[in-house]
């Protein structure tokens, strides 16, 4: 079975990191110095790397994405099966050098490269591997930058929108001509940009009216007929939605700033909650009276994003941006959001706050720990019967012989069950890295990390930290 081709439009990054746009193999094959021949499978395909590997099977050291570079001595005998294993792992293309173990592309790889929906590319014997490298690398920095150049324009033409006499509308318009899709305001169906075909405006209502709803989620996302659709929570129970027919790594931050300003523009001031919360808050002192009942989430945040996208994104104004990171106090229940890290308290009525504060604090620190995009308190459960500071005396007790990088392997290779595969690609090292880590572990704990009592001990103590 092949696996599905991945989308050239979009960017697949680590989970909560910014997103880069992708090589399109076109641009490979157009650059002439480097003189690439595509031979089979689709040409839509989209390059975020480039690996050279001989190995029978070197599935295991991608990451997805990649345009896999051989000599020849990969495919072996089972073309098939070598082509199968890569298409699973995510691999976007193969190239064969035609010297020096093969004077030609042999015919049973084109044709297994067809059948697994596999781009395949002829690499002549002038060109090494590692222009063909370079020349990816190159063109992705060049993407970078128009993305980054679009964003930032996009950003300025909202803002001077949202300074226009009828600025609701105007962002509308500006947002949809940015994204180069249709967007819409709910409720009320004001909407900017091209009509959308049935389906798609039926599950964007849909999506719309998820988001609005009390108790919703701050943003949600979806595809129907044909377009990337996504809703974002404005004040007041409101949505923003927008419909693309492709998607752009910038064109969420691009839609968290119109979702921002439409947040400022259609919130009714003072009478908002947050406006009223701060307003008792400064007069009175007091945090419980200050808010509605709730339940409140804090959020502890770190990432390259925008703060105040941020907090439109989880549905309110209350955040404190800080060196290192932001805290948010919000009543929707928080999602993952791009290019951050959160860490989610438990659902906390307003006299609770202080405690709630210390929970998302340590949920952002096993959220980075284990690379996650979000990690939330936990219920009371074990943790809960152990107090405190008797818990982090333990903890220190039983890690103290491990250095903090020892530390941090132990943790991820945890947090990811076991794999040793997951783990290197979570920290960025050879997956034997991390078995030697781990066995090192093991040796300076005099315990077995395979043990499912001593494995629940370690994650217990990493925790505490």
């Amino acid at each position: 079975m092949s696996a599905a081709p991945r989308d050239p439009e979009y960017g697949h990054g680590p989970a909560g990191e910014p997103l880069t746009p992708p090589v399109l193999l076109a641009s490979l094959l157009a650059d002439r110095e480097l003189g690439l021949r595509h031979l089979a499978g689709p040409v839509a395909a989209g390059v975020h790397g480039v690996h050279a590997s001989e190995m029978p099977d070197p599935s295991p050291y991608l990451l997805g994405g990649e345009l896999l570079l051989t000599a020849g001595a990969g495919p072996g005998e089972d073309p098939d099966g070598y082509v199968a294993r890569l298409a699973g792992a995510g691999a976007a293309a193969l190239g064969f050098g035609v010297a020096p173990v093969h004077e030609e592309v042999p015919a049973a790889l084109a044709e297994a490269c067809a059948r697994h929906g596999l781009p395949l590319l002829e690499v002549p014997p002038r060109t090494p591997f590692s222009a063909v490298a370079r020349a990816v690398g190159r063109l992705t920095a060049e993407a970078r930058t128009r993305e980054l150049r679009r964003t930032t324009e996009a950003q300025q033409a909202l803002a001077a929108a949202a300074a226009r006499p009828d600025p609701v509308p105007a962002v509308l318009a500006r947002l949809a001509a940015s994204l180069g899709g249709s967007v819409a305001l709910w409720p009320g169906g004001r909407t900017a940009g091209p009509e959308l075909p049935a389906p798609a405006r039926e599950a964007l209502a849909a999506l719309l009216a998820r988001v609005g709803r009390e108790g919703g989620p701050a943003t949600a996302t979806d595809r129907a007929g044909g377009h990337h659709l996504a809703a974002y929570a404005l004040a007041g129970r409101a949505a923003l939605g927008t419909a693309t027919a492709t998607r752009a790594p910038g064109d969420h931050t691009v839609a968290s700033v119109a979702a921002v300003l439409l947040t400022l523009l259609t919130a009714e001031r003072p009478a908002g909650v947050e406006a009223a919360a701060l307003t008792r808050l400064l007069l009175d002192g007091d945090p419980a009276a200050a808010l509605t009942a709730g339940p409140w989430y804090a959020v502890h945040a770190r990432g390259s994003g925008d703060p105040q996208a941020l907090a439109a994104a989880l549905g309110t104004v209350l955040l404190d941006p800080h060196e290192g990171g932001v805290r948010l106090l919000t009543d929707r229940e928080p999602g993952a959001q791009p290019g951050w890290r959160l860490g989610v308290s438990a659902p906390a009525a307003p006299d609770a706050l202080t405690a709630a504060d210390a929970q998302a604090g340590r949920a952002l620190q096993r959220a980075e720990a284990a690379r996650t995009p979000l990690a939330r308190h936990p219920d009371a459960g074990f943790a809960g019967l152990v107090g405190e500071a008797e818990a982090r005396a333990h903890a220190e007790a039983l890690l103290g012989p491990l250095s903090p990088a020892l530390r941090e392997t132990l943790r991820a290779w945890l947090a990811h069950h076991g794999s040793w595969d997951r783990t290197a690609a979570a920290l960025g090292v050879h997956r034997n890295t991390v078995r030697q880590r781990v066995a090192r572990c093991a040796v300076l704990l005099d315990r077995d990390p395979d043990d499912p009592d001593v494995r629940m001990e370690l994650w217990f103590a990493l925790r505490q930290e």
